[in-house]
């Protein structure tokens, strides 16, 4: 049985929330660390008050740690030692293994996330703008108060019109594909696949492969805890839009394209369910839009191209052992929105994303190295994922079709990574260990 009450929210349960901060800390003392965590691990939302609270009850917190964030807490050295590798390494030392080269490489990033100095990441939920400046400057009254504990950074999302579903700056629906945590209460939707065991993505659990691995220790620290992969991705709509334009004479054949990249249409509508045009109905049916396979509806790409994003990102039955590399993705949208027709404003917007994982290297690292980067996924030819794979002018994309097929090539930069890092997600019980001071507690 899930512990829900010792469970951050962040992975469980979406709160409702239209806007957000990330705020990204450094420690310079651990008695700086403590300070802080004291004074706020009570605004901390557990999965169990967060699924319990009035739809307006918003000012929730999740906090997270870098390792070398852990060890600016107090944590000891053996005891971080305990720690998988590429948490203690971090994301920007990853970054060959990742795809992060040329303008991802992390000598690009921004607000100091490939930093070593980079400790933890506070994010506050708001119902919408307002109410997340207000309580952007209640926190800051509460930071001020707070001596040895340092602001590198921070990062303000919102919802971008329409307002009555998520989407992207590229205006793709998202959050469609979500796999359930067997323990909660949430019920898969067709085509999702059963409820995967709890130790898939949350520390302490059985998983899909029997008892799961060795806790970190000590226990207190990392059972219910979580592995975030965050990443800022910027999304050049004007270069989209261009792209479209040229490899489609129409409006309806320019969606097409988007459809084929992506293997949905913008509606969320599934290319395997509606392969000749948009049905937004059907894109907006979460009983019917998820339900499909590829080994069956479509062997072959003809609908969805083998190397389109959402096959290379859940091939669903057509990979091995899938249930040993799903993901829990949170996040959502920074930027102005671009109206339709405007030219590109040089204005940065993207998306900033959080990837949960029990194994960063099982599950994140394997995904953006294989199915991301991999230029002969699925036996395909100098490809990569159209639109977050690393491209530098020279991939392409091939579109099955009867009787001639179509290459798209010299496939453009659609998002480049602006920053990124590891993080650990701890339970409540966890940060209450940390903020009463760690280093005493773990060595008696």
């Amino acid at each position: 049985m899930l512990e829900l009450d010792d469970i951050q929210h962040f992975l469980v349960t979406r709160p409702h929330a239209l806007a957000a901060r990330y705020e990204f800390l450094s420690f310079r003392t651990p008695g700086s660390a403590q300070l802080w965590l004291n004074g706020i691990v009570d605004k901390v939302g557990t999965a169990q008050k967060v699924k319990a609270a009035d739809a307006h009850d918003m000012r929730w917190v999740t906090i997270a740690f870098t390792w070398n964030g852990l060890l600016a807490t107090g944590v000891e050295h053996s005891s971080l030692a305990t720690f998988p590798d590429e948490f203690r390494e971090g994301m920007a030392a990853r970054a060959e293994i990742l795809g992060d080269v040329g303008r991802n490489d992390p000598k690009h990033w921004v607000g100091d996330l490939a930093s070593n100095e980079l400790h933890a990441i506070l994010v506050l939920f708001a119902r919408d703008i307002e109410q997340r400046d207000r309580s952007v400057r209640d926190y800051e009254k509460f930071l001020a108060q707070c001596a040895g504990v340092e602001r590198l950074s921070f990062l303000n999302l919102a919802a971008i019109p329409p307002y009555e579903y998520s989407h992207d700056h590229f205006g793709y629906r998202d959050r469609l594909s979500q796999c359930v945590v067997a323990g909660t209460d949430e019920v898969a939707n067709p085509g999702s696949g059963a409820p995967l065991k709890a130790g898939e993505f949350f520390l302490g659990y059985p998983d899909e492969d029997g008892d799961g691995p060795r806790l970190p220790s000590p226990e207190i620290l990392s059972r219910n805890g979580s592995y975030l992969a965050y990443r800022r991705l910027q999304e050049h709509v004007g270069t989209f839009r261009e792209f479209l334009e040229q490899h489609g004479k129409t409006r309806e054949e320019q969606e097409l394209v988007a459809a084929k990249l992506m293997g949905r249409w913008r509606s969320g509508a599934p290319l395997v369910l509606a392969p000749e045009r948009d049905d937004p109905a059907l894109g907006a049916d979460p009983l019917r839009n998820n339900d499909f396979n590829y080994k069956t509806m479509d062997p072959h790409g003809y609908a969805v191209p083998l190397g389109s994003h959402i096959r290379r990102m859940n091939p669903r039955d057509t990979a091995v052992n899938m249930n040993r590399r799903r993901m829990i993705r949170r996040g959502g949208t920074y930027g102005p929105h671009l109206p339709e027709g405007a030219p590109e404003d040089g204005v940065e917007r993207g998306i900033a994303a959080f990837i949960g994982c029990a194994s960063l290297v099982r599950q994140f690292e394997f995904a953006q190295n294989v199915w991301v980067n991999d230029p002969k996924f699925h036996e395909l030819d100098h490809e990569r994922d159209p639109i977050i794979g690393t491209h530098d002018g020279t991939f392409q994309m091939t579109i099955p079709k009867r009787p001639v097929r179509r290459k798209l090539t010299g496939l453009p930069s659609f998002t480049t990574v602006r920053g990124g890092a590891y993080f650990f997600l701890p339970g409540i019980r966890a940060l209450r260990f940390l903020a009463s001071g760690a280093r005493a507690q773990s060595s008696t």
